[in-house]
C-alpha cells in the first residue's frame, strides 16, 4: 500500500508519520510525505525524535505535494493529513482517488525553546502519531474494500 502523509510544512509531523509507517509496517506500506508549503528542510527536532526511538534519521526531505501529482509518481492508496491546515486546504486530485484520512496532531515545530520543551513537544507528537499508525497497522487493510478502509481510517482519526 502506498501512503502519502501531508502537512503544510512537511518538516515535522508528516516526516515522523512517514518514518513510522515505512519502518514499522514490515514492508506492507511504502510511505511518503509532502507539504502544501514545504519548509524546505526537515526540522532537527523531528530527526532527533526519530533517532531517540531508533528509527532512521536520514533520507528525509521537505518537498511540495506537486511531486506526487506528476504522471510518473507512485499511485497513492491512502492520503493522510496530520495538521488542520492541510485538512482545510484544497488537495490535488490524486490518481485512483485514494482513501483519505485526517489524523491531527499539534505542531511540535511551533515549540522553539527551551530545549527540554522542544524535546517534549516532539516526543508527544511522535507518541500520538505512533498511536494512529499502530491502530492502522493492526488492520488487515490489504483485504479491505474501499468503503471499509475509509470507515476504519476515519475511526482511527477520531481516537483521542
Amino acid at each position: 500500500m502506498n501512503v502519502l502523509v501531508l502537512c503544510t510544512g512537511n518538516s515535522a509531523r508528516s516526516i515522523l508519520l512517514e518514518s513510522i509507517l515505512s519502518h514499522c509496517s514490515d514492508g506492507r506500506i511504502s510511505a511518503y510525505s509532502a507539504g502544501s508549503h514545504p519548509a524546505g528542510k526537515v526540522n532537527p527536532g523531528a530527526l532527533a525524535q526519530l533517532k531517540a526511538v531508533g528509527l532512521p534519521d536520514t533520507g528525509y526531505s521537505s518537498k511540495n505535494w506537486d511531486v506526487f501529482a506528476k504522471p510518473n509518481a507512485p499511485e497513492m492508496d491512502l492520503v493522510v493529513t496530520v495538521c488542520g491546515n492541510a485538512r482545510d486546504e484544497t488537495c490535488p486530485v490524486w490518481l485512483g482517488a485514494p482513501v483519505s484520512a485526517h489524523w491531527g496532531v499539534d505542531d511540535p515545530a511551533l515549540v522553539t525553546e527551551p530545549h527540554a520543551a522542544v524535546v517534549d513537544a516532539f516526543s508527544k507528537a511522535y507518541d500520538e502519531l505512533r498511536k494512529y499508525a499502530d491502530a492502522f497497522l493492526s488492520l488487515k487493510f490489504e483485504d479491505m474494500d474501499r468503503q471499509s478502509l475509509q470507515k476504519a481510517v476515519n475511526t482511527i482519526g477520531e481516537m483521542s
